[in-house]
């Protein structure tokens, strides 16, 4: 998959620079690593509420008479039913059922807005033009213009409340809803990053320091925190959620990945990659997939770590961070499928790799 050139700058960078936050590269994007200790920010998200930079998106809107039917016929999952304030995710796939990008889909009155990841968004764009030719379709890219946040864990829905007077528990998962925090208007998502009650707000780039500022308040009235993005590793590890592109990628197909039940609709028409799909299902099983790793240390193993059994190479490591909750490195790996069932214990370098069971939880870009 090919890569911008140069890493894109959260519009937050001087906000956190300020805040004497330690930054790094993230899959293409320079995002907050830490901002005290894994540990704090770790125990604010599980206990209170977190605040977290979300600018790795690539942020697209798709406009014109023929978006919805057109983005239903591209993508793996159902657009068509999709009400106004509702979103969902889905897949856009080559013919060869391999995954080219993981996308968020939220209906809009006049428009559809997108999500994917900045790291991959000219990949991204021009799969989605591919085949406009002879549509009323009109996409455009809001990457540049736009930044976003988001709030999550125990004592969020008060943040929201407090900001905004929006109750979350009265949203549905996957909405969006048009409204102003201290005067600054913003598109409000009811959507999970780790598995905790959350929300993220997309607003202008201009903007976000002020939002961020006012959410920043809002979470330490709460005895929370901001967190970077070591502590959001353990976290939506723990919470089973894998990281696009990191945890799939056009390597894998969406059976290998495991995001049948969460991105693919079984009882649409036609779409870009859907033989292989079916053909998939069809045949019952893949020969290798997507799961839940325990390592037996607490240092976690590099992305690409090649998992053994007696010797031979059997799968390889996607992700993994240190779990505060575990005491020691957790992660997500693709395994053969002699190799799927929970307790299967597996070599790395210097220690183990055991599968554990995977729940079923949202997916996140990355």
């Amino acid at each position: 998959m090919a890569r911008p050139p140069h890493p894109m700058e959260t519009p937050l960078i001087a906000e956190h620079r300020a805040a004497g936050a330690a930054l790094a590269e993230f899959e293409s994007c320079v995002l907050p690593q830490r901002f005290s200790s894994v540990d704090k920010e770790y125990r604010a998200a599980s206990e209170s509420v977190a605040l977290l930079d979300t600018n790795w998106h690539a942020v697209l809107t798709l406009g014109g008479r023929d978006r919805v039917k057109y983005l239903h016929a591209i993508s793996s999952n159902d657009i068509k039913s999709l009400a106004a304030g509702r979103g969902t995710r889905a897949l856009l796939l080559n013919p060869q059922g391999h995954i080219l990008a993981e996308i968020e889909v939220y209906a809009l009155a006049e428009s559809l807005l997108v999500l994917s990841h900045a790291s991959l968004r000219e990949q991204t764009l021009a799969t989605l033009k591919k085949y406009v030719i002879g549509s009323q379709v009109q996409i455009e890219d809001r990457t540049a213009q736009t930044g976003s946040c988001a709030v999550e864990g125990p004592r969020a829905a008060a943040v929201v409340a407090q900001a905004c007077g929006i109750a979350l528990a009265d949203l549905a998962e996957m909405s969006v809803v048009d409204t102003a925090v201290a005067g600054i208007p913003c598109q409000l998502l009811r959507r999970s990053h780790f598995g905790a009650p959350g929300a993220e707000f997309l607003a202008s780039r201009e903007a976000l320091p002020a939002l961020w500022r006012t959410l920043l308040a809002g979470v330490r009235a709460q005895g929370g925190e901001p967190i970077g993005m070591d502590a959001f590793h353990a976290l939506r590890l723990e919470a089973c959620v894998p990281w696009f592109p990191a945890d799939f990628n056009d390597a894998m197909i969406p059976h290998e990945a495991a995001l049948e039940s969460t991105h693919i609709s079984f009882n649409k028409g036609c779409y870009t990659g859907q033989e292989i799909v079916e053909r998939v299902r069809s045949r019952g099983h893949v020969n290798r997939k997507r799961v839940s790793l325990r390592f037996s240390t607490a240092v976690p193993p590099a992305a690409q770590t090649k998992l053994r059994a007696g010797g031979a190479d059997v799968g390889f490591i996607t992700s993994a961070a240190f779990s505060p909750a575990a005491g020691v490195a957790i992660g997500m790996g693709y395994v053969r499928r002699e190799h799927f069932a929970p307790g299967s214990v597996l070599e790395i370098d210097g220690g183990t790799a055991e599968v554990v069971e995977r729940s079923s939880q949202p997916t996140v870009h990355g």
